[in-house]
């Protein structure tokens, strides 16, 4: 097989396996490339559109209107363009699209588009959206709602750890204060439990509260979901206000603010200096006053050094500074929360446990905890829902789907299988595990880390951990 025939092939293969919806004009406006994604997205079918005109085939576009030719005219490419439309099928698509000119010898021969679609997470940010609206509409419904929502504050701050008291004690005081605050702390920590027990125990407690999760929504919907949306701002674009509208007077929590872009960034930045909010798509401008609780779990300073975060933004947001320690740097307040998760899930579950073996609280001490507190909380009702109901403590045996926490402490020799009259191969075997073990529980559980750790190969370490059943 010649090699040009095999790079078309695998150059068919891609364009038609991805899952993004590509669509490639000559200058001429005919199609040439128009791969299976980007017809299931429109509605049609790869031969109604292939060679013909894209206006002979979308007659509501029209050369000013299609982005295609637009970029074939202009020569500029558009990027992450948002698109709400409705298919050839009746069915509401949004995408966000990236539309680049094709060259050779330095003219414009075609245009490529590429479509990506977000129809799922649209419609569940607008629920979102709905769900904050509902919330914000009238008193009376403002008062049921709330009351169906968890609200934190500081008696739910469980830990005597000096860390976490200095941390608390700064969040108290942050609570009488309209500045804003970052939070720092790993994943599991509570940096929620922190951001809303300062707002209901603050000056604003009677004003909303909102978090949102800036990792959690592309970029193109993450704007209009701050700062709301007016007709125009994109292809089916409604007017829809935002989140900092919404919390007006209130509080915003922006969870993990290292994962927003650096131009929306920039654009928070203006609104916190400014004091009023545009609409996507809108020209009027809005004041706000809203309060920003902002969290990162990545160390604030690395974030600087590898350019997550705008510095002037940092410095914005950074007025007052919360660390949330990991579970592993206050081991003495596992057994306060441990019993405070058995009490929980004793009224929960209908149980009556009256406390945790010391194995298992030896286990919990030897333990790293990646998860932090929210782990040790899983894995507490992970065992309350298999013990028995006339059970009154907790055994190793009920963690058996935390076996790994469970497992022996690392070798100090192989004396210890000796006395067990174990074979050679017996004892090697079992010192690999418990290495294994060890290293995976010091990485976290990451494969890919604990093989380069460990000097193996990724398949390698899977394969034994296959054979260790673990």
């Amino acid at each position: 097989m010649k090699k040009i025939d095999l790079n078309k092939i695998i150059m068919q293969n891609i364009l038609h396996h991805a899952d993004i919806g590509i669509h490639v004009i000559d200058n001429e406006r005919r199609t040439v490339i128009y791969n299976k994604v980007m017809a299931q997205l429109e509605g049609l079918d790869t031969n109604q559109v292939i060679e013909k005109d894209i206006l002979d085939i979308f007659p509501s576009l029209n050369e000013e209107t299609s982005t295609l030719i637009k970029v074939l005219h202009t020569g500029e490419a558009i990027l992450n363009s948002t698109q709400s439309y409705l298919n050839f099928k009746g069915q509401r698509i949004t995408t966000i699209n990236s539309t680049i000119p094709l060259y050779s010898d330095e003219k414009i021969i075609g245009a490529l588009e590429i479509a990506n679609n977000i129809t799922h997470i649209k419609n569940l940010s607008d629920q979102l959206i709905e769900l904050q609206n509902e919330l914000s509409s009238t008193k009376s419904s403002k008062k049921s709602l709330r009351a169906k929502i968890k609200r934190y504050n500081f008696d739910d701050i469980i830990g005597e750890d000096p860390s976490m008291s200095l941390a608390k004690k700064i969040a108290r005081k942050a609570s009488n204060s309209s500045s804003s605050v970052l939070i720092y702390g790993d994943t599991g920590t509570g940096k929620e439990l922190f951001a809303q027990s300062i707002h209901y125990g603050g000056i604003r407690a009677n004003k909303p509260f909102i978090a949102q999760n800036c990792a959690a929504i592309p970029e193109a919907l993450l704007e209009g979901i701050l700062f709301g949306t007016d007709k125009g701002g994109f292809t089916g674009a409604v007017e829809r206000e935002g989140i900092f509208e919404q919390a007006n007077g209130g509080t915003l929590m922006l969870d993990e603010i290292n994962s927003m872009s650096l131009p929306l960034q920039a654009k928070l930045l203006r609104v916190l200096q400014e004091g009023y909010i545009r609409r996507v798509g809108g020209t009027k401008d809005i004041p706000i006053d809203v309060r920003i609780i902002a969290t990162t779990n990545e160390e604030p300073l690395e974030t600087l050094k590898k350019e997550t975060i705008r510095k002037d933004l940092y410095y914005r947001l950074n007025v007052i500074f919360i660390q949330i320690p990991s579970l592993k740097e206050r081991k003495k307040d596992i057994l306060v929360l441990s019993n405070h998760f058995v009490n929980k899930y004793n009224s929960l579950l209908g149980k009556k446990i009256e406390k945790i073996s010391e194995e298992v609280i030896n286990s919990f001490m030897e333990y790293t905890w990646p998860g932090n507190v929210r782990e040790l909380g899983n894995v507490i009702e992970g065992a309350m829902n298999i013990v028995d109901d006339e059970e009154r403590i907790l055994k190793k045996e009920d963690f058996i789907s935390s076996i790994y926490i469970m497992q022996d402490k690392p070798l100090k020799n192989a004396i210890v299988f000796q006395e067990k009259n174990k074979t050679l191969p017996n004892i090697l075997e079992e010192m690999e595990k418990d290495i294994i073990f060890n290293a995976l529980n010091n990485n976290q559980y990451n494969i890919s880390k604990t093989a380069e750790e460990l000097g193996i190969k990724r398949q390698t370490l899977q394969h034994k951990l296959k054979k260790y059943k673990r």
